[in-house]
């Protein structure tokens, strides 16, 4: 990447639409709601042999500055500020709107190159506003349209002048820069994703952590509505956090636009390698909490509970124990997950949740000797025998490792189908104790059949 992009203008023009299509993948959500798109993301985006980063930013709206408008339009700007060249899109269907207008105004004033972009110029129903363009002040109109991928030739044309112009540049905070999710994750990057009900700060905890107001916050629930990742560092470790939309009970979702959302926020969680479970201290554990849990653990992912807002509780000893109590009752799959007690608006105990999730992310990829497993597997069935099946002995013959993230094994049985659940779990909290593996998920499968290196080692012989 050479140069930065920023793509502006009112909202429902198509932003998300042309951001995807020069990314080559669906990255952000699009609908019909006009102010889908609240925080601005990033992307590597191609046109033929032209490679730039484009930014998709929140509508620019003409409103309060402490509106959740405003504080979107504010969100925008500093996008702006960061990027080399803009587009500022027009509904070419709709034509010349006075906030366009206005807007149109605003981005003359800026030192920012600007490349006046007519969307939706598919057809004839454009012409009029293509038209109308030209009365913006900002040159020629570059007809497009991002739906249908035309136009993209001349787009080509009217950003390769600024491929050798400009610097590499990196939006947002020192240190922290945006990444897609669910892309390979280069250099060992841990790939954490914030999870959680509406409004339990999810966003501010982002803020706190990369030092700037690099996500939108406020006191309205459900800002946040497509994932963002920021790319950021603690104590020499990369990681790529993940700021999620907040998930309600699937009851209380009506709007097609918050399905899209949860579903994005199910995706982040399913490619994270840890996600930490935001908890509002005042209201802990819910339902939906544990809903949200559940699926991170079935996704075999890394789980830290973060308790937000600790400085709200009165009686911390009790809240606390009550909270442990209930998760090892409800997630006993996953006994011993940590818990941290943290204030993110006020930045306290956030080094102690990292340092947490740094150190499951380890448990998560430990791997096991072989030699190991087969002593301590000898141990617990001599200890506390598989039972009985039809009056014979089940044999549990010969244990290996068979991958980590989560830690999966194989445990070769003349009988699996005899093996019960209750005994599977003994096993399971046996090799949380034995091998240091409290609060992963774990997998344990069961397979018929002689020990496979029983052959390889007579050869050896």
């Amino acid at each position: 990447m050479t140069f930065t992009v920023a793509i502006v203008g009112r909202p429902n023009v198509g932003k998300s639409t042309l951001f995807n299509r020069l990314v080559g993948k669906r990255l952000a959500l699009v609908d019909d709601t006009p102010g889908v798109t609240r925080d601005w993301r990033e992307g590597e985006a191609r046109i033929a042999d032209l490679r730039f980063r484009v930014l998709d930013t929140a509508g620019l709206e003409d409103a309060a500055p402490e509106s959740l408008a405003g504080r979107m339009s504010r969100q925008t700007l500093s996008a702006l500020a960061a990027a080399d060249v803009a587009l500022l899109l027009i509904d070419a269907r709709a034509g010349i709107t006075p906030v366009d207008q206005h807007f149109a105004a605003e981005l003359r004033k800026r030192t920012t190159p600007v490349i006046l972009i007519a969307n939706k110029c598919e057809g004839r129903g454009g012409e009029i506003g293509l038209t109308e363009a030209f009365s913006l002040g900002l040159g020629d109109p570059v007809p497009i349209s991002a739906e249908h991928g035309e136009g993209m030739g001349d787009l080509y044309e009217a950003l390769r002048a600024y491929a050798e112009a400009s610097e590499p540049s990196s939006p947002g905070a020192e240190g922290a820069t945006e990444a897609a999710i669910g892309e390979p994750v280069e250099g060992g990057r841990l790939q954490l994703a914030i999870v959680g009900r509406p409004n339990v700060g999810k966003s501010t905890l982002i803020n706190k952590l990369v030092g700037a107001e690099r996500l939108l916050t406020g006191p309205e629930a459900g800002i946040t509505r497509d994932a963002i990742a920021v790319d950021w560092e603690f104590k020499g470790h990369p990681i790529r956090l993940i700021d999620t939309a907040g998930l309600r009970r699937r009851a209380r979702i009506s709007e097609k636009l918050e399905k899209l959302s949860g579903a994005d926020t199910m995706r982040a969680a399913r490619y994270a390698q840890v996600v930490v479970l935001m908890l509002d201290a005042e209201a802990m554990l819910e339902k939906q909490d544990l809903t949200i849990a559940r699926h991170v653990v079935d996704e075999g992912r890394a789980l830290v509970v973060a308790a937000n807002k600790w400085d709200l509780v009165r009686d911390k000893r009790a809240a606390l124990n009550g909270l442990r109590e209930r998760l090892a009752d409800s997630l006993p799959q996953v006994r011993g997950v940590p818990v941290v007690t943290i204030s993110a608006l006020e930045g306290r105990n956030l080094d102690k949740l990292m340092d947490a999730v740094v150190r499951i992310y380890g448990v998560w990829n430990r791997r096991v000797p072989t030699a190991k497993l087969n002593d301590w597997l000898a141990l617990m069935t001599e200890s506390h025998p598989p039972p009985l099946a039809a009056g014979r002995r089940v044999r549990l013959r010969y244990m290996t490792q068979i991958k980590t993230r989560p830690p999966s094994f194989a445990i070769w049985t003349s009988r699996p189908q005899a093996v019960p659940d209750s005994y599977i779990r003994y096993l399971m909290n046996g090799l949380r104790d034995a091998f240091g593996l409290a609060g992963v998920p774990l997998r344990i499968h069961l397979r018929k059949g002689r020990n496979p290196y029983e052959a390889r080692s007579r050869s050896r012989k």
